[in-house]
């Protein structure tokens, strides 16, 4: 277990519409729904947690408020307590939770931005460190995130992204003998290589790279001119990785969490 607390922020995208995933739930953003009885956002905040990477800067957009609610009844969600009525509310709790040194800053970044555009919305909030993570609202894994953070700052390059071999419907890069990514395809045909499993690591210099323009997909344009630069590693991972893109993957997902057989699980 990491004991301590390290100063990087975590920077999570939680504002997609999910459309892929409205079989499950059309009221919430894909962040909120639930594997057992807290939101896939949850689940990853921990895993960052338990690397003690306790600093995160949420990308709100659709449905943004569902987010902030959860926040800002954090309290009321995961404890037992007691509640005076009548007159000013007195609020007695009877169990504790484990997140209490977590700081969580709730960004709008727009409702129609793109990925791009959200990460360049949230510069503001990095702070003094010049790294900081990032990764996708919609996926859990077992990923050694200090051994990530590791990788990134002995290779100094712009941005490290960890390379996964799950299904082949996302992009699949290609790295050369040293790690450097030197081809990043979106949609690839074959299922050849590695591809992306967001979580990532990046050096604020990113920031030249990207815009507030609310059509900038950080996936298209902004990655693929750090590929040409030589500015982009790939981290390998041979372990348990999973999105929750699908009503499949939510029952999936769900049954690993109640079976006790969740690897992300810490």
């Amino acid at each position: 277990m990491f004991i301590g607390r390290t100063v990087l922020k975590v920077v999570i995208l939680a504002g997609g519409y999910g459309t892929r995933i409205r079989d499950v739930a059309s009221d919430i953003p894909k962040p909120m729904i639930p594997i057992g009885p807290y939101p896939i956002l949850w689940h990853i905040m921990k895993t960052y947690a338990h690397f003690g990477y306790k600093d995160f800067v949420i990308c709100l957009g659709y449905k943004g408020q569902s987010i902030k609610n959860f926040f800002l009844n954090y309290e009321a969600y995961t404890r037992d307590f007691t509640i005076g009525l009548g007159g000013e509310a007195q609020f007695k709790y009877h169990s504790d939770h484990d997140e209490s040194d977590w700081n969580v800053t709730l960004a709008d970044t727009g409702v129609h931005s793109m990925t791009g555009s959200r990460i360049s919305r949230i510069r503001n909030y990095i702070g003094d460190d010049e790294n900081f993570l990032l990764t996708y609202g919609d996926g859990v894994s077992d990923v050694d995130i200090s051994s990530l953070v590791n990788f990134h700052k002995k290779n100094d390059k712009i941005l490290t992204v960890t390379g996964v071999r799950p299904p082949g419907r996302f992009g699949e890069m290609v790295d050369n003998s040293s790690g450097e990514v030197v081809e990043f395809n979106e949609k690839p045909q074959s299922e050849a290589g590695r591809i992306s499993g967001g979580f990532f690591v990046a050096n604020k210099k990113i920031f030249d790279y990207l815009s507030d323009d609310e059509s900038l997909v950080f996936e298209q344009e902004p990655i693929k001119k750090l590929v040409k630069d030589g500015q982009m590693m790939m981290f390998k991972h041979d372990g348990f990785w999973q999105p929750m893109d699908s009503g499949r993957e939510y029952k999936m997902l769900n049954s690993m969490f109640e079976s006790g057989d969740a690897p992300w699980v810490k």
